[in-house]
């Protein structure tokens, strides 16, 4: 994704205008310490979510499927530290996905267009390392609301032995919240829902950073990925194990 932006805008006659596209994407043009962030922006609107609806959806039900989940509930192991292990590996393939969007983009960025210090949604510029930073916590705050759609499918999971009706439903009830919070009718379930928080992380290019949406966001996915585990657990540590 990140090398496609950049072949794309460095081979396009007509540049994008401020504003156009994705978040930061037509900053790209002239800093291409940009690319990573707006590449993880622009995948965090679909891809992200749906790899992490089927990492999240696999490790347990997929285990059902192949008919090893009895292997597992062998083992001098409580429930508890099956899902929770199963929840910690689906976010280890998130991170390696995350990691290597941003790695690659910061690279192509760099040998196409160039590294420079960046200039901040407020009009202000910060240092190279400074910006780099701000990378690096937009990263972990979009892993962190992507824990929510793994903790999701992780749910569903624990009612069906299908991976994919997991990641499926977990995908479609994704695309259904953010369908709604598009619609000012629903404007009472934004401050509750994960999906409203999308772009919380450009709070982080302002100078200084405004932090309010931010914490609003943290609150908010922190709640639902509790209660999504808590709920996960309830119903995983009573479920019957037939394959």
């Amino acid at each position: 994704m990140p090398l496609l932006i950049v072949l794309a805008l460095d081979l396009s006659s007509s540049k994008p205008a401020p504003g156009e596209g994705p978040p930061f994407f037509a900053a790209i043009i002239n800093n291409g310490i940009f690319v990573p962030v707006a590449a993880i922006g622009a995948l965090s609107f679909f891809l992200l979510p749906l790899v992490a609806a089927m990492a999240g959806a696999f490790p347990l039900a997929g285990e059902a499927e192949m008919g090893t989940m009895k292997t597992w509930m062998s083992r001098p192991v409580g429930r508890a530290g099956v899902l929770f292990s199963k929840w910690g590996v689906a976010i280890l393939y998130v991170v390696v996905g995350m990691a290597l969007v941003g790695i690659g983009g910061l690279l192509a960025g760099w040998l196409v267009f160039g590294i420079h210090p960046l200039a901040t949604l407020s009009g202000t510029t910060i240092g190279i390392g400074a910006g780099l930073e701000r990378i690096v916590l937009a990263n972990l705050l979009i892993l962190i609301a992507l824990l929510c759609t793994i903790s999701l499918a992780l749910f569903v999971s624990t009612l069906t032995d299908s991976s994919l009706t997991a990641a499926i439903s977990a995908m479609v009830l994704f695309v259904v919240l953010t369908i709604l919070n598009g619609f000012s009718y629903f404007d009472f379930m934004k401050p509750y829902t994960f999906t409203s928080y999308n772009l919380a992380f450009t709070n982080l290019f302002r100078e200084p950073i405004y932090w309010q949406p931010i914490r609003n966001a943290l609150l908010v996915y922190g709640v639902t990925v509790a209660g999504l585990l808590a709920v996960s657990w309830l119903i995983f540590r009573r479920k019957d194990i037939l394959t």
